[in-house]
């Protein structure tokens, strides 16, 4: 008889979980990697996008909303992390309390989320290289610094159409190749990078807080232009939808149990202090970002952070801030396509992608499969699509892993209450997972329509996958038969 699909999957206890990866990562090396890819383009690219395309000042209240949002589904992540030390994130979380239809969905949601992420942060970092190689004498041709049939003025005031962002493209595959070289030299140069990038926000915090111009903050919510989104409430919530992009670092931490160390302990401590710090650089950050330059100048800045070293006129700092955030996107990468690699291959070796995603290096015990797929599908993103379009992909993507993750802490309560837990989500199986489940599916229901079917469209095309290959595939389908 075939076992139905909502089926749900036995986690084995973290000591039997063996399949080749090294146990690289402790509780601060998890914290390095979850703020290291959370600070990044959300962070350098986004918040200018989100203050002056949609809520101009009041950008910082939807950083706000979407730190306590994602403070709801961080806890429940904690839970689940303590709970289920498996690789694969959310979706091994799903696959063990809401069945394996469930845990597909989020799994091929993952896939999308963590692809066009890479993308979007590639795409962001080619702006930050230019302007820095600028700086230099050294000029990038227009057209390879923007996605197909963007139009671009070139050095002698003409314009034309871009071609492809390619340092983008290039720098997918250069972190790719050092992602294939281990993980363990990945963990310690990432965990360098963003000490790093660190201290270059501290001091771009000091030397930018001087030349906040307070009249910058008035109106403070601007008034809606009579299109939703467009600054006023709705603005601040389609802003808050973005800035959703920031907080994925909470589920890259996730994917990386299989790597980590003692994963009941750490993982938790690894989740809810990469929330905490994250949360409270973007807050700061964002409030000196649209006190030093005008959010009118920002609706498509991909680069808003050397547009304000530019403004206070401090040569030698924006030198030292442009090449600290370069190298800081890095670890954002970094963190993604590792993630990314984990979700894959835990999906393979559960049968529902070919089994060829899962192999792994025999030098390296990186599944460098995983890695090339990864880089090339998100090269493509980097140099054909808008950094906004990429944006708000990833950030609906990341809200509908938190819906489910929250579920999935309500599932697992009442389906195995007794169950030990080393971090329990406070006020009992209902209060904490429905607040994530509400507040995260409220600034979904504010993110564009075009956004929304870009999601399912991708979802029709995964259930096309999963009822042709994965349901047969499946090794605990296929286990129970047997």
């Amino acid at each position: 008889m075939t076992l139905p699909f909502w089926q749900t999957k036995q986690v084995p206890p973290p000591e039997s979980q063996n399949n080749g990866l090294k146990r690289v990562f402790g509780p601060w090396r998890l914290i390095a990697m979850g703020v290291g890819v959370t600070v990044g383009t959300g962070l350098f690219s986004l918040t200018g996008v989100a203050a002056g395309q949609n809520a101009g000042p009041a950008v910082v209240i939807s950083f706000l909303i979407a730190a306590i949002a994602a403070s709801f589904a961080g806890l429940c992540y904690a839970e689940l992390a303590g709970m289920l030390p498996a690789g694969g994130s959310a979706y091994a979380y799903a696959y063990a309390g809401l069945g394996e239809i469930v845990a597909w969905i989020i799994g091929w949601d993952l896939i999308l989320e963590y692809t066009v992420g890479a993308a979007a942060v590639a795409s962001s970092a080619s702006g930050y290289i230019a302007s820095l190689l600028k700086g230099w004498n050294i000029i990038i041709d227009p057209r390879l610094l923007n996605p197909p049939g963007t139009t671009v003025t070139m050095p002698d005031g003409h314009t034309v159409q871009a071609w492809c962002n390619a340092p983008g493209m290039l720098l997918l595959f250069i972190i790719t190749l050092m992602l294939m070289r281990g993980t363990n030299f990945s963990v310690r140069l990432n965990s360098l990078v963003v000490l790093i990038k660190i201290l270059v926000i501290a001091g771009l915090i000091i030397v930018c807080t001087p030349f906040v111009d307070t009249s910058h903050f008035h109106p403070f919510i601007p008034a809606n232009t009579g299109e939703f989104g467009q600054f006023g409430i709705s603005g601040i919530m389609r802003a808050a939808g973005m800035a959703f992009f920031a907080y994925v670092g909470i589920d890259i931490v996730s994917t990386a149990a299989q790597d980590t160390k003692n994963p009941q302990r750490n993982m938790p401590i690894g989740i809810l202090g990469s929330l905490l710090t994250c949360a409270v650089i973007y807050v700061v950050f964002s409030t000196i970002l649209v006190g030093v330059v005008d959010y009118h100048t920002l609706a498509h800045d991909p680069s808003p952070v050397a547009t304000a070293m530019d403004k206070i006129n401090m040569p030698w700092m924006a030198v030292l801030v442009k090449i600290g955030i370069t190298f800081g996107f890095i670890s954002v990468l970094f963190g993604l396509l590792i993630g990314q690699s984990r979700i894959a291959m835990n999906m393979a070796e559960d049968g529902l992608l070919p089994s060829f995603i899962a192999r792994l290096h025999e030098g390296t015990r990186t599944p460098w499969t995983a890695h090339i797929v990864t880089a090339v599908a998100a090269a493509l993103l980097a140099g054909c699509v808008p950094i906004a379009t990429l944006g708000e992909m990833t950030s609906i993507g990341t809200l509908l892993a938190f819906v489910i993750v929250s579920a999935g802490v309500t599932a697992l309560r009442l389906r195995a209450p007794d169950a030990p837990r080393s971090f329990r989500v406070p006020g009992g199986p209902f209060v904490v997972p429905l607040l994530g489940i509400i507040s995260c599916g409220i600034v979904m229901g504010s993110m564009s329509g075009l956004t929304w079917v870009r999601l399912l469209v991708w979802l029709v095309l995964g259930f096309c996958v999963y009822f042709a290959y994965g349901i047969r595939k499946s090794r605990l389908r296929n286990n129970s038969i047997n």
